[in-house]
C-alpha cells in the first residue's frame, strides 16, 4: 500500500503505463487484423499519445502538490489548458496522414485514457495517506 504521495503517483503512473502497453498489444493485434501494418503502427501511436497526456496529468498533480494552493491550481489548470491545446494540434496533424486508421486510433486512445483513469482513481482510493496532522 502506498504511504505517501509520491508512492500513490509513482504506483499510478507505473500501472497506467503498464496499461497502454496492454492496449497497444491488444489494439496492434486487431488493427492488423483489420488493415495490415497501417493498424499496428495506428494502435502504436494512439497508445503513446495517451501515454504521454495521462503522465502530464499525473506529473502535474506530483509537481504541483509541492507548490502553495494557487501555484499548485495554476500548475494543474495550465497544463490540462496545454493538454487541450496539444491535442487539438495532434488531431490535427494526424487527419492528413494517411496512413491512420480512425477507429483503432479512437479505441487506443479511449481505451488506454478511461483504464489509467481508473487506475488513477484505484491507486487513490486505496492509498493510505494521512489526512490530518496529530501533533496538534
Amino acid at each position: 500500500m502506498a504511504t505517501s504521495t509520491t508512492q500513490v503517483f509513482a504506483k499510478a503512473l507505473k500501472l497506467s503505463a503498464l496499461l497502454v502497453v496492454t492496449v497497444a498489444a491488444v489494439c496492434s493485434l486487431v488493427g492488423y487484423l483489420l488493415v495490415g501494418v497501417d493498424g499496428v503502427l495506428t494502435a502504436m501511436l494512439g497508445s503513446a499519445i495517451a501515454l504521454v497526456f495521462t503522465s502530464m496529468t499525473i506529473l502535474s498533480v506530483l509537481f504541483g502538490a509541492r507548490l502553495p494552493l494557487g501555484g499548485f491550481y495554476g500548475l494543474v489548470l495550465g497544463g490540462w489548458l496545454l493538454k487541450v491545446v496539444l491535442f487539438g494540434i495532434l488531431l490535427a496533424v494526424l487527419q492528413r496522414m494517411e496512413f491512420i486508421h480512425g477507429p483503432t486510433l479512437f479505441f487506443a486512445i479511449v481505451i488506454s485514457v478511461l483504464g489509467s483513469l481508473g487506475i488513477d482513481s484505484w491507486v487513490v482510493l486505496r492509498s493510505r495517506i494521512p489526512t490530518i496532522d496529530s501533533r496538534d
